[in-house]
């Protein structure tokens, strides 16, 4: 049965005023706006304190981004031994978390029961809230000296890069397994009843139809746990140490500029002795972290914008 609108009354097809729904849309844009200007905030004062850094005459951009020795007393501010231990103990820490958190997420999204899965992942999550302080002191009082047992007090040094790495991978293995099982969970059931109609076991079924399928979302998931791993600052203070790896282009590769093994300070950490130093204010020294965590800005961002690029690239949408 078809009704003329011509029937209808006056005025009943028009849009109604629904102030709660205007109220929601209002706040979720004030939410919005203030991220964007809170951002938009800290790289305004990362870049108005990192002029002041660049603008001294001791410090040009070349020399900050290509010298290879960091040390502010003797006025040398070479960026790349700090950007290298970030990277250093970002690989290690992805190199523990992602087979981990992977296989744990495949494991809850398609072996595990329900009642299994709701105890197992909020466990698994609590891993997120124990303060970063305590991972730190579990870095340099188990897994370094288990590692000075293991392999040798002589190959092992008291601060190095091995120990942070592996226990910031512990850290960030929450991350990639939730957002991981979500990607998985996403996957339609339609895809798994298809491959088991065809002969396939429950291994094959997980590895090489739903994981594939899910790619995109765990590929987001590992980038947002590399953010978060590059950005962590106790962990890598307290048991990666207080001086920056400085190195010459005729070192040795493995044996010295990329030892895990060895000592090493990362970006954070830097920015975190500094700030809690003795230094004046306005001094190039104390400028200098301004400029670094400029730097550990753009890093972040541009791993952001690789993970965007890639889920827009490899992303699957399914009816």
């Amino acid at each position: 049965m078809t009704v003329q609108t011509d029937q209808l009354p006056e005025g009943s097809l028009k849009k109604r005023s629904r102030p709660g729904e205007l109220a929601i849309r209002g706040f979720l844009f004030f939410c919005g706006a203030v991220s964007i200007a809170t951002t938009v905030g800290i790289l305004y004062e990362l870049g108005k304190e990192s002029w002041l850094f660049f603008g001294d005459e001791q410090v040009s951009v070349v020399e900050f981004f290509t010298h290879t020795v960091w040390q502010p007393q003797a006025g040398v501010f070479g960026v790349i031994p700090l950007v290298l231990g970030t990277i250093l103990i970002s690989i290690i820490a992805i190199v523990v978390a992602v087979p981990i958190g992977l296989a744990a997420a495949i494991y809850l999204s398609e072996y595990a029961s329900k009642r299994v899965r709701s105890f197992f992942k909020p466990v698994l999550e609590v891993l997120v809230g124990i303060p970063t302080v305590v991972y730190g002191f579990f870095a340099l009082t188990f897994v370094t000296p288990f590692l000075r047992d293991w392999l040798g007090s002589d190959m092992v040094g008291f601060f190095n890069v091995l120990s942070p790495g592996i226990v910031v991978g512990i850290l960030i293995v929450p991350l990639v397994s939730s957002l991981s099982e979500d990607a998985l969970s996403a996957v339609p059931d339609s895809l798994r009843q298809a491959a088991y109609g065809l002969g396939a076991s429950k291994l094959e079924v997980s590895l090489r139809i739903v994981v594939p399928a899910a790619l995109s979302g765990i590929a987001a998931g590992i980038v947002v746990a590399i953010s978060r791993a590059v950005g962590e600052t106790m962990v890598v203070t307290l048991a990666a140490g207080a001086a920056p790896r400085n190195f010459s282009w005729g070192d040795s590769i493995f044996g010295y500029i990329l030892n895990p093994f060895e000592y090493a300070q990362a970006m954070t950490g830097y920015i975190v002795v500094t700030a809690s130093g003795d230094l004046g204010y306005n001094t190039i020294d104390y400028n200098s972290i301004f400029a670094i965590g400029l730097t550990l800005f753009f890093m972040t961002l541009g791993l952001n914008s690789l993970s965007r690029r890639f889920v827009k690239r490899f992303r699957q949408e399914y009816e």
